[in-house]
């Protein structure tokens, strides 16, 4: 129950994530990344964790968890290719 309040806290960004990476040209770097399982990932969030204490933000804290699990990375991933298919 807890892990699917999670995936959702974090899909409810994903259109707006989504946009932005389009924006600067960088969602296809993104998703080759997510896709590729980096170790980054997990690194990147515990970055954002380690920022929450300076800056405490909602979707910051949802950017982190969703890296943080692989599955939701490349779902995130794949949204980001679908969406640019749709273009």
């Amino acid at each position: 129950m807890l892990y699917s309040q999670l995936m959702k806290s974090s899909r409810k960004y994903w259109l707006r994530w989504a946009e932005t990476l389009r924006r600067y040209r960088l969602h296809e770097l993104t998703a080759a990344l997510l896709e590729a399982g980096s170790p980054f990932a997990l690194i990147g969030a515990q970055a954002l964790y380690f920022g929450r204490g300076l800056i405490e933000n909602e979707q910051i804290t949802a950017l982190a968890e969703m890296l943080e699990d692989d599955g939701e990375a490349r779902a995130f991933a794949s949204f980001l290719n679908i969406e640019r298919l749709a273009q």
